[in-house]
């Protein structure tokens, strides 16, 4: 009667060696590493180089190491102990940045799990830690929302003198006045002509009109309120986008980067202590600058010879050719509003659009007017460095506002080029208001109070559930252990950060987790008191408890989600651990403790009584069976 198919047993056995796998990770620490990424955003790292290089230069030097492991955008070699962590730094800093003064790879000291190779190469990783766990720095970063306003109707202003000379409309002066533009005109028909100029070239001003004087016709440009909205979304999913890209230099294992409020944005580098570098690099300023590629015959030849022509400067493109670039700037990219990857209609290879201003998308047409058939350069500065992102040849004039860059490169290119023209500076400046360092003694001591409260949490439940309901209990017990075992398999596959409030709710779905098991064996002591066999009492507990069971965790699960939707930072924390908690609560509570039932009392045909603690019966009290 309380048996389980084979099939059933073998493939809850499975899932408890998958959990019991993917949870020894956790248990191994972490031990010293060396990170090698990019430290140019044009620089595209050679996972399978990078490691070679990296072998041959420890190899050289004679430093052991336990590991040479490739991740997303980095390279990371483990090692022992804390000296030889320092030797290798050294070492391979000096193999690949020859020149100090202009590094190609950020070489970062980091903690790399110590997993064995055999777990690591089947992604069984522990879990990250965050920054109350780690140690590390919090920064809290406001968004200058009237800067980038500011910004946005100066761009207006340009563009809306470029309107009316194209549209021959006479006016008396365009100036910003606040947070307006105003238009001056002599003539209300010319005023006339320069509204409707400005309505069908944009929907994002709002008009009014105002009379000072007979001959001083205004006419006031303000932005919507949904163009306003737009333009403060836009500005903190860019500087988002780039603080993302700026602290993969500092090899933090997962940053935390998320808006706050309408203006705000939190930053917290589990592991980094180093506060002035976090700063240093989140403050950073890059700018995007168009200029002319100097094609002179034998230009480049002077230039590699050591005497580099007069207003000319010589970079590298990505490709390792040499490239000779005006110092003049043509455009700069507070012109680009846009950039994303594509396709050539004509061609069908990968390409890049770009979307100009309207002030751009006249200088562009000018300059490609002016230069069909030469080559045109776009750079990345930053701290006074450039570096060359792409340099395509002008096929003919560019006019519209809508710029194509094509011509061999890979799909995955493209996206990297768009990438760096969208994301490569801030859109807004922000300001540190608020910073924070957690060291790592404490992070380790909230480790251990955490494991402390959750083990005596767990152990109190055993106690009582053994106490109580005997072999079931214990049962019951067993089932608890495989649901923790696979809350904690489960959070490593998915690489979550586990936080104070993680660890909370990891208590607390211990607690709620036994319920379950409670509700069964309570309604096995009913059926048992109903005058129900032993098996049929089984059978009867788990299937009739099961509907109770599923309609709370179901309300419980709707409660989590509500957290994980609506809350942010640490309540998301606790509500990613709560939701999967819940989902294993329901595996291990029934299907585990129901196989060990099965293996225990299933294959027994007479059963004289069931060892779940004191059935009470109606009629008189009767003492439990053993």
């Amino acid at each position: 009667m309380n048996r389980y198919p084979l099939w059933k047993n073998i493939l809850i056995g499975l899932v408890l060696l998958w959990g019991l796998i993917y949870t020894l990770p956790n248990f191994y620490g972490e031990v010293p590493a060396v990170q090698v990424s990019s430290a140019k955003a044009t620089l595209k790292l050679d996972s399978v180089a990078v490691t070679e290089r990296i072998g041959n230069a420890l190899r050289a030097a004679g430093i052991d190491h336990t590991g040479i492991f490739a991740d997303p955008g980095s390279v990371r070699a483990r090692f022992t102990d804390t000296e030889t962590q320092l030797r290798a730094k050294d070492v391979i800093e000096q193999a690949f940045n020859p020149d100090p003064a202009d590094p190609s790879y950020v070489v970062a000291l980091n903690l790399l799990s110590a997993s064995p190779n055999w777990l690591t190469s089947i992604q069984a990783l522990p879990m990250y830690l965050g920054l109350d766990l780690r140690g590390g720095v919090h920064f809290l970063l406001e968004v200058d929302m009237p800067g980038a306003l500011t910004k946005r109707l100066d761009a207006t202003t340009g563009d809306l003198r470029t309107l009316m000379r194209d549209k021959s409309v006479r006016h008396a002066g365009i100036s910003r006045e606040g947070n307006t533009v105003v238009v001056r005109f002599r003539d209300p028909a010319q005023r006339e002509a320069g509204r409707r100029a400005i309505q069908d070239a944009t929907a994002d001003l709002q008009l009014a009109e105002r009379d000072d004087a007979a001959d001083d016709l205004k006419l006031i440009a303000t932005l919507t309120p949904q163009a306003q909205q737009t333009m403060r979304d836009f500005a903190i999913k860019q500087n988002i986008t780039t603080l993302h890209n700026r602290i993969n230099e500092l090899g933090v294992a997962e940053p935390v980067i998320q808006q706050q409020g309408a203006e705000r944005i939190v930053v917290q580098l589990p592991g980094v202590q180093d506060v002035a570098k976090a700063k240093d690099i989140l403050g950073r300023t890059a700018t995007l600058e168009v200029r002319m590629v100097d094609d002179t015959p034998g230009a480049i030849e002077q230039a590699l010879a050591g005497s580099i022509p007069f207003g000319t400067e010589l970079y590298t493109e990505r490709g390792g050719s040499p490239l000779l670039v005006k110092k003049q700037v043509v455009l700069t990219g507070d012109r680009l509003t846009d950039a994303q990857p594509g396709f050539d209609g004509q061609t069908n290879e990968p390409a890049v659009h770009l979307t100009l201003d309207a002030a751009g998308a006249r200088i562009f047409r000018d300059v490609t007017r002016e230069s069909v058939g030469k080559r045109m350069a776009i750079l990345l500065i930053e701290k006074g460095q450039g570096e060359v992102v792409t340099a395509p040849v002008i096929r003919s004039e560019i006019g519209g506002g809508r710029v194509q860059i094509s011509g061999r490169m890979t799909t995955a290119e493209a996206n990297d080029v768009a990438l760096l023209l969208r994301a490569g500076s801030l859109a807004a400046p922000m300001e540190i208001i608020e910073e924070r360092t957690v060291g790592p003694s404490l992070g380790a001591e909230n480790i251990t109070k955490g494991f402390h409260s959750t083990l005596w949490g767990f152990l109190a439940i055993v106690v009582f559930m053994c106490a109580y309901y005997l072999l079931f209990g214990l049962v019951s017990s067993v089932a608890l252990a495989a649901n923790l075992l696979l809350l904690v398999a489960l959070l490593s596959l998915l690489q979550a950060t586990l936080t104070l409030p993680g660890i909370a709710a990891m208590a607390l779905t211990l607690g709620m987790a036994i319920d379950a098991n409670v509700l069964i064996n309570e309604r096995i002591r009913e059926e048992l008191r109903n005058g129900a066999s032993p098996q049929a009492a089984i059978a009867a507990g788990y299937d009739r408890a099961f509907d109770t069971i599923l309609d709370s965790n179901i309300t419980t699960l709707i409660a989590g989600i509500a957290l994980l939707v609506f809350g942010s930072g640490p309540v998301r924390g606790f509500a990613v651990v709560h939701c999967l908690g819940i989902l294993t609560s329901m595996f291990s509570a029934i299907l585990v403790s129901r196989m060990l039932i099965n293996f225990i009392y299933g294959r027994r045909r007479k059963i004289d009584g069931l060892s779940i603690g004191t059935v009470w019966k109606p009629a008189a009290d009767t003492a439990a069976k053993r």
